[in-house]
């Protein structure tokens, strides 16, 4: 069994939060994680039956879309999904190996794929489905929050994201660092009420989710259809029908 390691003092959290009101389900994060991560610490990403009846591969993150109902009226709600990095993250605590494991500096959660013999416990230890099974190289693989990316000195500060934030059109989705109750995302959570994936599951993820804002806009009755043969309108359409019918 691998242990998790004691944040040290002053450690930072480093996560995503991602507000659920603005995402528009465009999939740029999906696609713009998979492009970065194609090569680098997560290697390549593979593709299966591309072009066939059931195309599959390997993807750090995921867009799924719901529609819900309430306050009398529809409305789609699109859910991103990726590893959270979770406190109590089980999918380390179970390796065999080793090789998931938990910074301890800044609280990511890795794989070293070097060790790790694809037995799958991991998956089944996350209830999130955010670990993905690299058939070709026989190892599971999983959201690295870009930390080649957030850590690449050569790069302007500004730029130092995960790719699936700097893509994001809606800029739904925001990263800092969750232990800083000062930070830009801190301020989010506290301000619009981020929760946590599957709380009552005890695994304490860091990434947390804006919940949709109450609708604000009023929605009008419906007009009261007009008699048939009455008013201007009802005239020509009466008229047309005359037309056509000939």
């Amino acid at each position: 069994m691998t242990m998790l390691p004691k944040a040290a003092p002053g450690a930072r959290k480093l996560g995503l939060v991602i507000d659920l009101d603005t995402c528009v389900g465009c999939h740029a994060c999906a696609v713009s994680c998979k492009e970065w991560n194609g090569g680098g610490e997560a290697g390549a990403l593979p593709d299966y039956d591309k072009y066939g009846t059931n195309p599959d591969g390997v993807w750090f993150n995921r867009v799924h879309s719901y529609e819900t109902e309430s306050q009398g009226c529809s409305r789609t709600v699109n859910l991103p999904r990726s590893c959270l990095h979770c406190e109590d993250a089980l999918c380390v605590t179970v390796c065999p190996t080793g090789a998931s494991y938990k910074r301890a500096e800044d609280g990511i959660v890795l794989i070293d794929t070097d060790i790790c013999i694809g037995c799958k416990l991991c998956s089944w230890a996350c209830p999130y489905g955010a670990r993905e099974f690299d058939e070709d190289a026989g190892v599971m693989r999983k959201c690295t929050l870009c930390v080649d990316r957030i850590y690449d000195q050569s790069l302007p500060e500004a730029e130092r994201e995960p790719a699936c934030v700097a893509s994001c059109p809606a800029r739904a989705r925001h990263f800092g660092d969750l232990a800083d109750p000062q930070s830009g995302v801190s301020r989010l959570v506290a301000e619009r009420g981020g929760t946590d994936l599957l709380a009552d599951f005890g695994y304490r993820p860091t990434n947390k989710y804006l919940p949709p804002r109450r609708a604000s806009i009023p929605v009008p009755p419906a007009p009261t259809p007009e008699p048939r043969g009455g008013g201007i309108g009802s005239a020509l359409l009466n008229l047309l029908d005359k037309a056509l019918s000939r």
